[in-house]
Order: structure tokens, then sequence, then C-alpha cells
């Protein structure tokens, strides 16, 4: 039994490991080496507590206001609005009460066992010691900041999901290059990080063909199918011969899910970030501050800094000043931050409207399964969705029911 799994970012890399693991012969293609599109610069926070649904109404009443701001957490290009409405309409049917009830429940159920996963799978590739001991502080400038932010609050609650409200003082003595601007925090202890995602991705790489696996580099053309999938077809005229293919290539999934006749509404949110090398000031924990909507992680060697969505499509070059913007606000909170040896980066998130990942087989094809849309939550839930896609492709009954996250949902 031959599976081809398409894309080696963090998604794909572990569900090509834990199938190889499981006896399946594994082959996996990308147009990059393993890691080099979104796992290579994602924020390397296995993300606990983040899947409340973006499509909230707290969320896209600000929209218009936030466009209409050159430095606003979320930027459309005009030139591709046209496109995006479509998306834009169902982002805005998922914000109905009971759908957000559902989506926040279905976020919930994958993250609930995401740091588990997580260390499970650390622990059996020996790089236990890749994963930070520290958690996440959620930064709030006052009690104004902190009760504006009270959705989120209430969800914690609601699920159960660790959390400590601290003070001041408390802060300081967690992290002492906190400035006078951050009044207080919530301790977030069950999102820790990565000391470097990217080598996660190599590191699993590296192991799953050790175990036998064979990784391919080449652009999808197209697939071969009979009653079923045959091969999968390179833009360089190879053919991969397949009895099963899975879909897993981030924000290129949608291109390929057309060539499928199984089109879904997969648009890319253009993420950013700025790898600071010589900072100036060393960090323990992960930082958060959700009215400036950026994210601070001590990661592959230095500081990262990243956050801001900006919508305008696979193909567009990148807009550095996006990344230059989280710099000036983490500034704002690290006084003493310092962007010096640093380098800029932009890649693609591949986000659903209704925030929920598609981990499901094929509603046309037989032998063709997907795993894509995990949106900000790639790394956070990789080691969960390789569980799961592994357990649906080898017949095995997943620990959880795969139905709301079905391809055919919309």
């Amino acid at each position: 039994m031959v599976t081809v799994v398409v894309g080696a970012g963090i998604i794909g890399t572990a569900i090509a490991h834990d199938l190889q693991q499981r006896g399946r012969q594994v082959v996996l293609v990308d147009r990059e080496t393993p890691g080099m599109g979104a796992s290579f610069g994602n924020m390397a926070s296995i993300a606990v507590t983040e899947f409340m649904p973006a499509s909230r109404p707290s969320v896209w009443r600000q929209i218009p206001g936030w466009m209409l701001d050159p430095e606003g957490p979320v930027r459309v290009r005009p030139a591709y609005m046209p496109r995006l409405l479509p998306w834009f309409l169902r982002f805005i049917a998922a914000s109905r009460p009971s759908r957000l009830r559902e989506l926040e429940a279905q976020g919930a159920a994958l993250s609930a066992r995401a740091l588990d996963d997580t260390l499970a799978l650390l622990r059996e590739t020996g790089l236990e010691d890749q994963i930070s001991e520290q958690g996440c502080l959620s930064l709030y400038a006052d009690e104004a900041e902190f009760r504006a932010d009270r959705e989120h609050i209430g969800m914690l609650e609601r699920f159960g999901l660790a959390h400590e409200v601290i003070g001041r003082q408390a802060l300081r003595a967690l992290e002492p290059e906190i400035g006078d601007g951050i009044g207080m925090a919530v301790l977030l202890p069950q999102n820790r990080s990565m000391k470097d995602p990217y080598r996660l991705v190599l590191a699993l790489a590296d192991r799953f063909a050790a175990m036998g696996g064979r990784i391919e580099r080449g652009e999808v053309a197209g697939f071969v199918r009979g009653e079923g999938i045959r091969e999968v077809a390179l833009k360089d005229g190879r053919l991969l011969a397949a009895d099963e293919v899975v879909v897993c290539a981030g924000a290129h999934s949608a291109g390929l899910a057309r060539m499928l006749d199984e089109p879904i509404p997969l648009e890319t949110e253009r993420g950013y970030h700025t790898q600071i090398m010589a900072p100036g000031i060393a960090l323990r924990h992960s930082l958060i501050w959700p009215a400036r909507a950026f994210m601070v992680t001590p990661t592959a060697g230095g500081i990262r800094v990243g956050g801001t969505v900006e919508m305008a499509g696979l193909d567009a070059p990148p807009d550095y000043r996006r990344s230059r913007i989280t710099v000036k606000r983490a500034q704002v909170a690290l006084p003493a931050l310092r962007c010096e040896d640093f380098t800029e980066w932009m890649g693609h998130r591949p986000a659903l409207p209704d925030t929920v990942p598609i981990l499901s087989a094929s509603a046309r094809t037989k032998g063709l399964f997907y795993a894509t849309g995990h949106g900000h939550l790639g790394l956070t839930h990789a080691a969960t969705t390789a569980r799961l896609m592994g357990d649906l492709i080898t017949g095995a009954r997943p620990p959880l029911d795969l139905h709301p996250y079905r391809v055919n949902r919309f």
C-alpha cells in the first residue's frame, strides 16, 4: 500500500511519519524541501488556548476600521477584495451564536489533546528537549484592556483551561524586561513553545526517511484517477504511483482540491515575522498582547516577533511594513528590545472561514484524504492531526468524531 502525502510542512511531515511507522509505504512530496513553507516561520507556539473562531462578531465588526488603519491587525489589499468576497460571506455565516459554540467545541476537542500529543511525539522522536518548560503570558495595559478580552477569558473558564491572572509585581518577577506600560497579565501554562519549529520538521523528516520513507521534491500538476486514486503527476513529468493520497499542502491545498473536483473555501492569511538574533534582552515566556495583535517568542536562537493578518493571495509580493509594525508594538511592551541582526519573513497560513480544519476522507474519490486549514494552529495541532489522520487512513477508530471536520461541510 503506497501513500503519497502532498505537503512537507509540519502537518504533512507528521502525518507521513505516523503512517510510515504504522507500516504504510509513504512518499512525501513538496515543491520545497521539508519545512520551508509556513512551518519555517511560525511563532513556535503550542497555542492550546487559541482556538476561538475568528468569525465571532466582536472580530468582524472591527474589520472595517482595521482596514482603514494602515497599521491595523488585519489588512486586505484592495485589488484582492473581489476575490475574497465569497470567503468573507462564509466567514460571516459562521458567526451565528449557535454555530460559534459548535466551532468552539470542535476547536477545543483538538486543543485538549494538543500538548499531550506533542509531548508524546517529541518523546518518540528523542526531541523532548525541544519544548520550553514555560508557558505564555497574555499582556494587558490595564483593567480596561483585560475586561475587553473577557470573551477569551470566559472561554478559558468554560473549557477548564489552566490560567492565572497576575498583577504587575508578579509579572515583573516572571519577566523583568516587560515595561511599565503593562499593568497585568494572564499566565497560560499549557501554551509552551518550541525551541526551533523548523528543526522539528527536519528531525521528523529525517526519522521518516530512516524508517524507509521516501522524500521527493516536485510540484504537483495533477492526479490520475480511476475508481480511486492511481497516480500523482508532477510538473517535471514524473508519475508517483499511489493507492492513497493525503492533501496537506497548507494554503496550496485549495488549488490541489480544485484539480480533484472538490473545491474548498481555503484562503491564505499571510503572516509576517521578524527574527531578531541580537535583541539585547532575554525572555523565558512567550508573550501575546491581544489589544495590539502581536506575539513574541524566544525561539531559533533569538527572539521572534510576529502577528497581524494580510489577505492578498498567494502571488502578491511581501509587504514587510507589516513585520515592522509588530516590532514597533513589541518595543512598547519590551522597551529594551533592540532590532539588530534580524531577518524578515512572510508565509501563508491556510485559513478556512469557520477556523476549524478539514480532517477528512474525500467525499468524491476513494483513497483520497485531506488535512488542511489549520490557520494559526498548524504546529499546535500537528501531532494530534497525525494521530487522527493515521487512524482514519488505516481504518482504525479515531479517538475523536471527525464528522465536524469533513471536507464537504461547506
